[in-house]
């Protein structure tokens, strides 16, 4: 069984990724909507919550932990790898991979919470796999909040992202890494104001495929006894109306969202 976990309803585009491309894993989500979001807390918190989400799932079964939130993936991948002797995949790595291999000019931007550009977690990933680009980083605080609300189509949301993205078009990037789980629900606003000819970098995708890859030798935590029809749990810390519908969207089908 997969275990994914996020500090809200974002990480569920990765596993609605990992549903795509592995139908046949079971998976356990827990979304952690009453402590939600993680990106304007400290470390030691967001490490505390992260440790605690962990052991929810690995206690209901999970095989394999996927942190599905940057906030979380920039300061507690490793902790939680000391903690918990089982495979832990984080949303950074394949971004990263994916975000080097595609860029042609080498000039790469990142949004993402405080938590993640503060953590320098992306600058230093990117560097590390290729010494000649330059990354160019924004925090964007108010774009989670504004996702949870459902508050997408908001004139706001438009002019925040606006506000938020002009400094990377000065910078003349050509790829952009939506740094949060929560930032591809909002892609279709990225887009056009930060220029069609900038590719986007879903780490949600990035994650999945990276996933499917390093399960390949690991068929035991795909399989379900007597090839059982999936009967994946989505567990919320707090289940509201709008978290509902964004799950909804997400998934592109009601979605039973269990209280933990």
């Amino acid at each position: 069984m997969i275990g994914i976990f996020d500090s809200g309803v974002g990480g569920m585009t990765v596993a609605r990724a990992i549903e795509e491309l592995l139908p046949a894993a079971p998976l356990l989500y827990l979304g952690d909507i009453a402590r939600s979001p993680y990106g304007s807390k400290s470390a030691p918190t967001i490490i505390d919550y992260s440790i605690e989400n962990t052991r929810f799932l690995v206690d209901n079964g999970a095989q394999v932990i996927v942190i599905a939130c940057n906030s979380a993936a920039s300061v507690a991948s490793e902790r939680l790898r000391q903690e918990f002797h089982l495979p832990i995949i984080d949303v950074i790595v394949p971004a990263v991979a994916e975000a080097v291999r595609g860029s042609r000019s080498g000039r790469i931007g990142v949004i993402g919470t405080r938590a993640t550009i503060q953590s320098g977690i992306y600058e230093r990933e990117i560097c590390r796999e290729d010494p000649t680009c330059r990354v160019f980083s924004q925090a964007c605080p108010l774009l989670v909040p504004l996702v949870e609300e459902g508050w997408g189509d908001r004139r706001e949301t438009k002019m925040i992202l606006r506000r938020y993205l002009h400094p990377l078009q000065n910078q003349q990037i050509d790829t952009l890494v939506l740094g949060c789980t929560h930032y591809p629900l909002l892609s279709d606003l990225i887009q056009p104001r930060i220029g069609r000819r900038v590719r986007l970098i879903d780490s949600s995708r990035a994650t999945a495929s990276h996933l499917r890859q390093q399960l390949a030798d690991r068929p035991a935590l795909l399989a379900r006894p007597g090839h059982q029809p999936a009967d994946n749990r989505y567990h919320v810390t707090d289940c509201t109306e709008t978290a509902s519908q964004i799950a909804q969207r997400i998934f592109a089908r009601p979605i039973t969202l269990l209280p933990v």
